[in-house]
């Protein structure tokens, strides 16, 4: 049986094996049909309906049993994860797995296109190394996103020790789908 940190691996190579058969825009149409559009529908029915209410009712439970360690910030125009430890990409960088180029575009393939079809922008941004922040706002809203520690203080990801590595940080500005980044 392959345990819920093991198909971690198992879907990363399918990310790599979709890439090679029919290139970059077959991989994102998978993370919109079958995670977006199939496997996480009731995430779009939750956040649709409820907005930041539905986020909370969605990614509360979800983090908590991937084992994922964050914090979440809630105010009445953002919802915002500092995503610590990523359980998914721990466990690839753990057993030294690395099959896609770039593992983490996945979450943007699929909540991007959710996002923005509940009518929010996400500004995100990831290291590579299991660590990543999440603001969402609704598409009117043009607040540019929070300075470090402005918003979820000593719990932003951003200030730990750890953010900057050799590894490029990946930037999404008001993004709703995963070729909307910039890397530095």
């Amino acid at each position: 049986m392959t345990g819920c940190y093991d198909f971690c691996g198992h879907y990363e190579w399918t990310f790599e094996w979709l890439r090679q058969q029919g290139g970059h825009e077959l991989v994102k149409a998978y993370w919109d049909e079958s995670i977006n559009q199939d496997s996480q529908v009731h995430a779009s029915t939750l956040i649709t309906a409820k907005g930041f209410e539905g986020m909370k009712e969605y990614w509360g439970p979800t983090l908590a049993d991937e084992g994922a360690v964050y914090h979440r910030t809630v105010t009445d125009d953002v919802f915002r994860i500092d995503m610590h430890e990523c359980p998914s990409k721990g466990f690839l960088l753990r057993n030294g797995l690395k099959q896609y180029a770039d593992y983490c575009d996945h979450c943007m393939g699929w909540i991007g296109p959710m996002m923005k079809g509940a009518g929010f922008v996400v500004d995100h941004q990831h290291n590579h190394c299991g660590q990543c922040w999440w603001e969402m706002r609704r598409k009117e809203d043009a607040t540019a996103p929070s300075a470090p520690g402005e918003l979820s203080g000593a719990e932003d990801v951003r200030l730990r020790p750890g953010w900057l590595r050799d590894e490029p940080v990946d930037t999404y500005q008001r993004a709703t789908e995963p070729d909307d980044k910039t890397t530095a």
